[in-house]
């Protein structure tokens, strides 16, 4: 079973991007802040707390999300058989590859065979009969003619070439069901693919897919393997990021060093719900060429979100919650408050969750606008940053 997708980001941040979050900037002021003490209490404690650190620099950064999958056929085919009978060959099994038009079953066809030449014969003597109904009505208009016989029996004759002339036609189309129906008897494939599953074996008696209630007897699944796609389940928290169109890479477990290339195909608008955690289906069409991916197959999915080369950059784990400020404090072994307060000072007395996220909180009363904190610009980040590197 798929289990619920997860965001994978870059280790980096891109700098230029927080100036457009308010809530970023109260992240970065964290960082910045953050730093400040820590410098000051290394002066003051020694070197007892040992700081990693990493440059800010330019880097290729990318926002991905990944779900586990299963591989599935796209166009699954059903084939059922018109005609009732018992199967007398069936040339294929699982794993066969079949083109398009190959058979695949011959259900007993003596008695389609006997109604075809019953519709046959049928068919002849309506000819005949059309053929002596004409004479006799061209003796009949020349007799009418020299009034030899009565108008009743012209249009006797008139009459009766008309029904023979019906019945020919009714004759026809009996012949061409019985040729129908004796073709029925005879399953191609209707698609070149593969044989998946076979629930059915020489010999056994069948029913009509088009004259039983249950619909008829299932005679074999097909599919074409030559493009298949995975079927991944995507949390609805994450859902809103996938568009039709991206691409993603999959992965699957058969072949744990192979990448495959594929595009998101559809996103299914009904959710799944399993154990209290939503879902959503996300269906990643994959070129299949070489017949590798099998149906059923588990696998990883990832689809590119969004990405950005050679942008400013900082680490993930340097750019700290606002909420998670006090905890950070107390690690580093600095006084919380104090750290809450230099962050208000800083920050406009930013509070919230996570930066752009579900969950952030509104700033309080006399915060500056999102409109004003769009405003930021990077020389006021990269002056805070500088700040906090003279003051180590």
């Amino acid at each position: 079973m798929a289990t619920p997708a997860r965001v994978e980001r870059s280790p980096w941040m891109q700098v230029s991007a927080l100036t457009r979050r308010p809530l970023a900037i109260a992240a970065v002021l964290v960082l910045v802040i953050a730093t400040i003490l820590i410098a000051r209490g290394s002066r003051h404690g020694g070197d007892k707390t040992r700081i990693m650190t990493a440059a800010v620099e330019r880097r290729n950064i990318a926002l991905s999300i990944e779900a586990t999958g299963t591989v599935e056929p796209i166009d699954l085919v059903e084939v059922k058989s018109k005609a009732s009978g018992q199967i007398v060959r069936m040339p294929v099994q699982v794993g066969s590859f079949v083109p398009k038009g190959a058979l695949l079953a011959q259900i007993d066809p003596r008695d389609v065979q006997n109604q075809y030449d019953q519709a046959l014969a049928a068919l002849r003597a309506a000819q005949a009969k059309v053929e002596i109904s004409r004479a006799q009505k061209a003796r009949s208009d020349g007799l009418y003619a020299k009034q030899v016989i009565t108008a009743d029996e012209h249009e006797t004759a008139t009459l009766d070439y008309a029904n023979a002339q019906a019945a020919l036609v009714k004759a026809r189309a009996d012949l061409d069901i019985a040729r129908q129906r004796r073709d029925d008897a005879t399953v191609r494939a209707p698609i070149t693919g593969t044989i998946l599953e076979q629930p059915v074996a020489n010999g056994q008696v069948i029913t009509s897919a088009t004259s039983s209630a249950s619909g008829g007897t299932t005679l074999l699944k097909m599919a074409d393997l030559g493009k298949v796609r995975m079927r991944a389940m995507v949390g609805e928290t994450d859902i809103g990021n996938v568009k039709t169109g991206q691409s993603a890479t999959v992965t699957v477990d058969a072949f744990p060093q192979r990448t495959f290339t594929g595009s998101v195909e559809k996103i299914e608008p009904q959710a799944v719900v399993e154990q209290s955690v939503t879902n959503f289906p996300v269906l990643i069409s994959v070129s299949n060429e070489s017949g590798v991916l099998l149906p059923g197959m588990n696998g990883e999915v990832s689809v590119l979100i969004d990405e950005r080369d050679g942008v400013i950059a900082v680490p993930n784990d340097a750019v700290k919650n606002v909420r998670e400020a006090g905890a950070v404090a107390s690690l580093l072994g600095l006084d919380p408050d104090s750290v809450q307060a230099e962050i208000r000072a800083q920050g406009g007395g930013f509070r919230g969750g996570r930066s752009g996220g579900q969950g952030a909180s509104a700033p309080p009363p006399g915060a500056p606008a999102a409109g004003a904190a769009n405003a930021a610009s990077a020389a006021e980040i990269r002056s805070l940053l500088e700040k906090a590197a003279s003051q180590k």
